[in-house]
């Protein structure tokens, strides 16, 4: 059987067959197998150098020192080491956040209210970006940190992270980013954006899943307690032998990145516009998200008539998402797209599709084929 068309980029990336080549070299006895922190012989070394030209890797990709880069097991862990990291250290600390980030931020600033700490959730505006505005008006005397994520995961949308930075970094507070769907798909520079912590993940860059990585700006002010304890590594911020390999392979995945940044996000776009042309033809198609603030690879619409579960059988020869893979269990709708004021009946027709790096043309002319055939055929039997 042939495999369906994947559009779910969005969810996960496969990986990259060069950077999956390069990590077959750090596992058996003839490659890089050792551990890197064992410093007393050669095996060690050779991990450790490999693991240290990988942080480079990952620097490089957002212009930041190889030093601020703390290796993690993925976006999730770092959102958690950020946030928790900053409010422990602090009494009656107050934190800035949005009703519509991803859940790895939602759920920690959650219990960390539920430890009593006071939390500011914002409102998006309708295209799902989050306004300087809203920030500033949040923020009071006791505030230590704004999470908001740079690209909305289920949206693409772009909140102004270099504005709201400037901001924060003149009031003396810390600002932490997810980057989990900008990094390797816009360009991000964390010294122009202002940001003090930024949580980075491999299999979003068409790396291994597993890995992650933390941004911690170099600066006295920039403080976080280590959430993970048992051996002091990465500079005391998160304990744990590192996984040579995944870590091998993040860097190989951002170093891609980086040099084919600008060729990527022009073909994206490409196949972004191919798509939206081959449904102008299909009524009662609505665009949820922001069109001009927003990533190539990211498209989310609501077709009248058709609920998204129903439409998902029927696109059975396509890999597509009616929401967040980290909260695709429920059949709630999805609270970003009610969070941007979709009705619930709405956000319940919403799918997003999302393009990377090895679609194809006529992978775009299949999908965009099928979503016109079935849409007619489940409204017509409606």
């Amino acid at each position: 059987m042939k495999k369906p068309v994947y559009l779910d980029y969005a969810a996960t990336t496969p990986v990259d067959p060069a950077v999956a080549e390069h990590m077959m070299k750090f596992l058996t006895l003839e490659g890089v197998f050792g551990n890197p922190a064992s410093r007393s012989h050669g095996y060690g070394w050779q991990a450790e150098a490999a693991v240290e030209s990988a942080r480079r890797q990952v620097a490089d990709l957002i212009h930041a020192d190889p030093r601020e880069i703390v290796w993690t097991s993925g976006a999730t862990e770092s959102d958690n080491l950020a946030i928790k990291g900053v409010a422990e250290l602090h009494d009656q600390p107050h934190i800035v956040t949005s009703i519509i980030e991803h859940k790895a931020v939602i759920d920690t600033c959650r219990r960390l209210e539920q430890q009593g700490v006071a939390v500011t959730w914002l409102e998006p505006d309708t295209e799902g970006r989050v306004s300087p505005a809203a920030v500033e008006a949040a923020v009071q005397e006791n505030t230590v940190l704004v999470s908001l994520m740079m690209v909305n995961n289920e949206l693409g949308s772009q909140s102004d992270i270099r504005c709201i930075g400037r901001y924060l970094r003149q009031r003396g507070i810390l600002f932490h980013v997810d980057a989990a769907q900008a990094a390797g798909k816009v360009p991000v520079d964390v010294s122009e954006l202002e940001v003090d912590l930024l949580s980075l993940s491999a299999h979003k860059v068409y790396g291994p899943k597993g890995v992650g990585a933390l941004y911690v700006r170099r600066a006295p002010e920039v403080r976080i307690a280590a959430q993970i304890h048992g051996g002091g590594h990465e500079r005391g911020m998160r304990s744990g032998t590192l996984p040579t390999h995944q870590i091998i392979g993040m860097g190989q995945a951002f170093e891609l990145a980086r040099v084919n940044l600008n060729a990527e996000t022009d073909w994206l776009e490409q196949l972004r516009g191919q798509f939206l042309e081959g449904l102008e033809s299909l009524s009662g198609v609505h665009f949820n998200g922001s069109r001009e603030h927003r990533v190539p690879g990211i498209v989310n619409l609501s077709f009248d008539g058709v609920e998204a579960e129903s439409l998902m059988l029927g696109l059975r020869h396509l890999a597509v998402s009616s929401g967040s893979a980290c909260a695709s269990a429920t059949v709630e709708p999805s609270f970003v797209l009610r969070g941007i004021g979709l009705s619930d009946e709405m956000a319940h027709r919403a799918l997003r599709f999302s393009f990377g790096r090895f679609t194809t043309e006529e992978e775009i002319a299949f999908a965009t084929s099928q979503i016109n055939e079935v849409v007619g055929r489940l409204r017509s039997v409606r």
